[in-house]
């Protein structure tokens, strides 16, 4: 079953750098972009023409976008019982303290500056992907009700 990736970029180079690096893994990614804070948060609610989108198992979010900006996204994102599970990976050119500190305290589960050379950053995307979901543990797409015998609860 492929990876879903869901891009949260307003900028179409920095879209095909990421599909292409994507292209380039080993993974199998099914890719799917929103240009702006507003889109995202709608495919994240499966509203309007996003009714029928997957639940993405990874978020790369920009800070800067239009009509809603990263941080807000963010926000949403984390405070959604049902999509703060979501690992979500800020991918950002800005490399201001303020920033960074403002995303991990709204749970942001990752924090990436932005490359300024093409092959640096798609080599930190493929790289992001592949640490992903090959080495880290991901909690399962549907919510657990209780934990099953023999779990414990820590």
């Amino acid at each position: 079953m492929p990876i879903q990736v869901l891009l949260v970029e307003d900028s179409p180079g920095d879209i095909r750098l990421t599909r292409e690096a994507f292209r380039g893994s080993e993974l199998s990614v099914c890719f799917h972009v929103a240009l702006d804070g507003v889109d995202a948060l709608a495919f994240l609610k499966h509203e309007g023409v996003h009714a029928l989108a997957p639940r993405p198992d990874l978020i790369l979010l920009d800070l800067d976008l239009p009509r809603m900006s990263g941080r807000e996204v963010l926000t949403h994102i984390k405070a959604d019982a049902e999509l703060k599970s979501i690992p979500t990976i800020v991918l950002s050119d800005s490399e201001f303290g303020v920033d960074v500190a403002m995303c991990y305290q709204s749970r942001a589960n990752c924090y990436l500056c932005k490359p300024s050379g093409v092959n640096e950053f798609q080599r930190l995307v493929r790289e992001t992907g592949d640490f992903w979901f090959k080495r880290v543990l991901l909690p399962p797409s549907e919510p657990i009700d209780k934990p099953r015998d023999g779990d414990s609860s820590d």
